[in-house]
């Protein structure tokens, strides 16, 4: 990696950190501080955060200065994204924020190693690269983005690599979410261990 970013997690290059509202997924409606690293290698190309995918366009950051910028906020939840957040130890920083009592979730394609210390996993594959089997059966949430009809049959590849207990949901792809998403309210219908999700902070306009 280009920028000299250290084994042990100490230093994380970060595109954004905010507090908002989690938009989707089994979290929605939750208040929650985001952290956004930059880095990403997976190269979806209806990614709406492009700008995260060179890591060396955001500054290397102290974890404890996150951890400290989190702490400062009433919702005592962390949101952990990229990018690929999984691309960097994060043993550090999820260890450092549940000392301050704060939840870590993450939101990973699953494409490299497992790190950190983790209250919800949020998995969601790419074709692109696709997530490594030694991480997909601790998802609490499989997040399958749905572009076009053949993503429903590679939905269900991966609904059969995560525990049972793994909560499963379709998610239309913003820009197609109008001819999209009728589809996924019949193929729910039609399969309803699977529940919709959508990505309400664009609806209510907030990050």
């Amino acid at each position: 990696m280009p920028h000299q970013i250290p084994a042990d997690g100490t230093l994380l290059p970060l595109m954004e950190e905010f507090y908002t509202i989690q938009g989707e997924g089994y979290h929605t409606g939750k208040a929650a501080y985001f952290i956004r690293l930059g880095g990403c290698d997976v190269g979806c190309h209806w990614c709406d955060v492009k700008e995260s995918w060179d890591a060396e366009l955001h500054p290397l950051t102290a974890a404890d200065t996150i951890v400290e910028n989190a702490a400062k906020y009433p919702g005592k939840t962390v949101v952990i994204t990229g990018g690929e957040p999984l691309i960097y130890n994060l043993d550090y920083l999820t260890s450092e924020l549940q000392k301050r009592g704060i939840k870590t979730f993450i939101e990973t394609s699953g494409a490299y190693p497992l790190s950190g210390n983790w209250d919800w996993i949020c998995l969601s594959p790419k074709k692109f690269k696709a997530p490594r089997l030694d991480v997909t059966p601790y998802a609490g949430e499989l997040k399958v983005i749905v572009f076009n009809k053949s993503d429903f049959e590679w939905a269900e590849q991966y609904a059969t690599q995560v525990s049972e207990n793994c909560k499963l949901y379709l998610q239309p792809e913003w820009s197609k979410a109008q001819a999209i998403t009728p589809l996924i309210i019949d193929y729910v219908k039609e399969n309803p261990k699977w529940e919709i999700s959508l990505q309400t902070h664009k609806y209510l306009n907030i990050p």
